[in-house]
């Protein structure tokens, strides 16, 4: 894999990014990185009490019409870093008390993300490596991925291929994520979790998140039966209800790719009713989905979304 023939995600634009061509995702060769710093709205045995070590890379290779923290996936925010300054970020999270590093929206970075792995761990880095997609992988990337990634936390957006062509200019989504998760639960197994500094600990595996989007409660159950019936208690389930309609936001300031999402989707700018939320959890318990995570009242709020402010980024 290379940035010179650029294949690292299912879009296959095959640029050379190295010569400053630029893909569907829009980053360029160097990292690019928007924040580093603990994060405490993880699932629960991810940012614990301490907080999650999450590092949120700029661009992203989906590029979703609602996106919540669009600001980082259109590259508008992220600063660039070294392969060396990104391994003492990690160490640095380390240092203040993290559970894990969190590698966020990092798939158009692996060949350079896993280097920084190695390099921070030949210098003391001892944290779990969770690498926290969209889950539009491809399935070489996720086995390129084995002994510098712990965990997953990934999307699983859609069983709706004509939802996913809508919203993520990704009508093949379905089947690209289903492969990925497969290839992920082969090579992270089962979650495993472990007691540190008192806390349970997401420690391996996979965690699958399904974010309820306005208006799309079938998809949703379609999701749930799928991952269900396919892996059973092999992943976590986390069905999320803190859809928050940033896009009106983003149109109101004028943005103009806002306003075409919204001209053609205009549900995105609705928030989704606590009853439907309720019914998807009544689906699974239905199911028999034993154990997952959900999601109690004001989850939707924009203060959830973090500030993309370069926190932790640079050299003081």
């Amino acid at each position: 894999m290379s940035m010179q023939h650029c294949e690292l995600c299912p879009r296959r634009c095959a640029v050379d990014r190295a010569a400053g061509e630029r893909g569907v995702c829009g980053a360029p060769a160097e990292l690019r990185v928007a924040r580093a710093a603990l994060h405490f709205w993880e699932e629960p045995p991810i940012s614990g009490d301490d907080g999650s070590g999450t590092i949120f890379f700029a661009h992203c290779p989906l590029r979703c019409a609602y996106c919540q923290n669009a600001d980082i996936a259109l590259g508008e925010q992220g600063r660039p870093v070294s392969v060396e300054r990104l391994a003492a970020i990690m160490g640095q999270l380390q240092e203040a008390g993290a559970l894990n590093i969190n590698c966020v929206t990092p798939t158009h970075y692996a060949p350079l993300i896993r280097e920084a792995v190695g390099r921070a761990r030949e210098t003391g880095m001892a944290l779990p490596v969770l690498w926290n997609t969209s889950g539009y992988e491809t399935v070489e990337a996720i086995h390129a991925n084995r002994g510098f990634v712990d965990g997953y936390l990934t999307d699983f957006k859609y069983a709706d291929g004509g939802l996913a062509a809508e919203y993520s200019r990704a009508p093949c989504y379905p089947e690209v994520a289903l492969a990925a998760l497969e290839a992920m639960v082969e090579v992270a197994g089962e979650p495993r979790y472990d007691e540190y500094r008192g806390q349970e600990r997401l420690v391996g595996g996979v965690v699958v998140r399904h974010l309820l989007l306005p208006g799309a409660l079938e998809n949703s159950k379609a999701v749930v039966k799928l991952l269900h019936e396919r892996f059973g208690s092999a992943v976590r389930l986390s069905l999320m209800n803190q859809y928050t309609p940033v896009i009106s936001r983003f149109a109101a300031e004028g943005s103009a790719r806002a306003v075409r999402a919204l001209e053609r989707s205009p549900q995105l700018a609705q928030t989704v009713p606590e009853a439907e939320y309720e019914e998807l959890l009544d689906y699974a318990d239905d199911l028999g989905v034993a154990d997952y995570f959900w999601q109690e009242g004001g989850a939707c709020e924009e203060s959830f979304i973090p500030t993309f402010d370069f926190t932790g980024v640079e050299e003081k």
